[in-house]
């Protein structure tokens, strides 16, 4: 595994295996011409000869043709053919649908559903003089979802829509195809759902679907079936006449690393404590919800705002989410004894490379970085410690270059409240800027809190190096020793240090005849006991 995490180095010993593996794949494909009003007239004299003919009406009849066909085929062949409403979820009836012969290849179910979309309109003046341009508003049209067994993907969905360009989305699983691999049969492996919850080898199971980023499989798959969709509104004789060729994007990638533990019962306990701990250390109150039901809210009133979830379904799945706009990173056990961490790009626009398929590897990569650092930095925050004299450090002044800087009051509210912001914002992708911190600051806890009041915060970070600064850019980073050294802080200073000493002075004896006691609880009565013998040793005097 070539991007190994502190995370999984840290459980190493309760783990009997772990992979990597590219789950749903969504490509967009689309034909340029179509996607200029000059490249639509000169596909339609290609395909009919002349300009004769082209209005608005012509290019809405190519949905009617498309209708017709797909019903005739359906009808011919036996295949279900279904409408739906918008929102109904299609998958399910989908898979539902799969044919029980493995051999079987070719389109088993096709399904109805209007969306929006943006069509071409046509407009007449003059002497014969035709305009063509894109409508301002979306209209509702059918767009058909075309199912289908492939040799190599198992189960795979074209949506395309019936009116021009005929766009289309291209709905992938990797695990489909890791689990067709024919080396995939030497490893025993036990596939629920999309995990592989049992293995013998880990490490060439990765290599395995490490060769799915390669070029050439994408684009095989495509053209294999893509054209033969089309065929319900061109047929092959008309594709060709008219120079039709798709080209084809990466639109949305999830990315997964999977830990097998030895045990259920070690699995749990590990990823509660976990939860526990992370979730408090990255700020409690920026949980945006938390909730017991499968479905959750779908709008975000500020998409581009990092958002945390902890998400409880029926099925007792319990899966930790943060969005950081178009990225979402999620950690959730998966069957009975593998935990799972994946990072999704809902669009690859937000990753910053190339977006075709052939760069595919490269958007790979940077999810494999993303899956690693997220890992790490839940790793530093659940492991957190101060290394000995750690605090005489933070607390002294410290010189860079001529200019002297101060120390970190560990009882300034500020300094406490400045570091619960970066723990917040240290797992977010690509390091984080002194706006960001800014708006946390007045969200949270300052409402005056300004620019230069963070940019001298930060200069104190950096200067004990807590943070730093990433090499190109204005964004800046958590040190893997920042990390744990401000969560422990935070941990101590903000939480557990004021309610140990406020059981410490209390005079009131709770006893577990009274209530039952929580492990936290018995551990800081049992501290409280041997703490006031230290202090009749110190001779020190409460308060009264």
């Amino acid at each position: 595994m070539q991007y190994t995490d502190k995370l999984s180095e840290h459980y190493h010993s309760l783990l009997s295996g772990k992979y990597d593996c590219i789950d749903r794949i969504t490509l967009n494909a689309y034909f340029p011409m179509l996607t200029m009003p000059g490249g639509v007239r000169c596909w339609y004299r290609e395909l009919t000869g002349s300009d004769k003919g082209l209005d608005t009406h012509k290019l809405i009849s190519f949905a009617g043709t498309f209708s017709k066909r797909v019903q005739s085929y359906c009808k011919s062949n036996n295949i279900p053919f279904h409408h739906y409403k918008s929102g109904e979820r299609k998958h399910e009836d989908a898979e539902a649908l799969i044919p029980a012969d493995k051999s079987f290849t070719g389109i088993f179910a096709i399904f109805c559903c209007r969306a929006s979309s943006r069509l071409w309109e046509v407009t007449t003046f003059g002497q014969g003089k035709i305009d063509i341009h894109k409508k301002k508003e979306y209209s509702l049209v059918n767009h058909y979802y075309i199912h289908i067994m492939d040799v190599e993907w198992g189960h795979i969905c074209i949506r395309i829509c019936a009116h021009p360009p005929f766009a289309c989305l291209i709905m992938l699983n990797g695990h489909e195809w890791v689990e067709r691999h024919k080396k995939t049969g030497e490893l025993n492996v036990t596939k629920e759902g999309n995990c592989f919850t049992s293995y013998t080898d880990g490490k060439k199971l990765s290599k395995i679907a490490d060769n799915l980023k390669k070029q050439g499989h994408l684009d095989k798959v495509c053209q294999r079936w893509v054209y033969q969709c089309l065929w319900f509104a061109l047929d092959y004789e008309e594709q060709t006449r008219s120079r039709f060729k798709y080209k084809f994007s990466v639109y949305q990638v999830e990315y997964s690393r999977n830990l097998l533990f030895n045990t259920g019962r070690k699995l749990d306990n590990v990823y509660q404590n976990l939860i526990t701990l992370t979730r408090e250390r990255l700020d409690i109150s920026r949980l945006k919800t938390i909730f017991g039901l499968k479905r959750g809210p779908y709008k975000c009133t500020n998409p581009s705002a990092p958002e945390v979830r902890i998400q409880t379904p029926e099925y007792n799945l319990t899966i930790f989410k943060i969005h950081f706009g178009k990225l979402t990173v999620k950690l959730y056990d998966k069957g009975e004894r593998t935990l799972r961490a994946e990072v999704v790009v809902h669009n690859t626009k937000a990753l910053g490379c190339k977006r075709g398929v052939e760069f595919f590897e490269e958007i790979i990569t940077k999810l494999q970085e993303l899956i690693k650092s997220f890992l790490d930095n839940m790793e530093y925050a659940h492991a957190a410690l101060i290394d000995d004299g750690a605090v005489d450090k933070l607390t002294t002044p410290s010189v860079k270059g001529k200019n002297r800087q101060a120390g970190i009051d560990l009882c300034n509210k500020r300094n406490i409240a400045v570091m619960q912001v970066i723990m917040a914002l240290s797992i977010k992708p690509r390091g984080f800027s002194v706006a960001e911190v800014v708006a946390q600051m007045k969200e949270l806890h300052n409402k005056k809190y300004s620019i230069a009041n963070a940019r001298y915060d930060l200069r104190k970070m950096k200067s004990k190096k807590l943070i730093e600064k990433i090499k190109g850019k204005r964004n800046n980073k958590v040190t893997p020793v920042g990390l744990k050294t401000i969560a422990s802080i935070i941990c101590l200073w903000t939480d557990k240090l004021p309610s140990f000493l406020s059981l410490v002075n209390s005079t009131e004896e709770i006893t577990q005849q009274k209530k039952e006691l929580t492990e936290m609880e018995k551990c800081m009565f049992n501290a409280k006991s041997e703490f006031e013998h230290l202090i009749n040793i110190y001779g020190i005097k409460r308060a009264a």
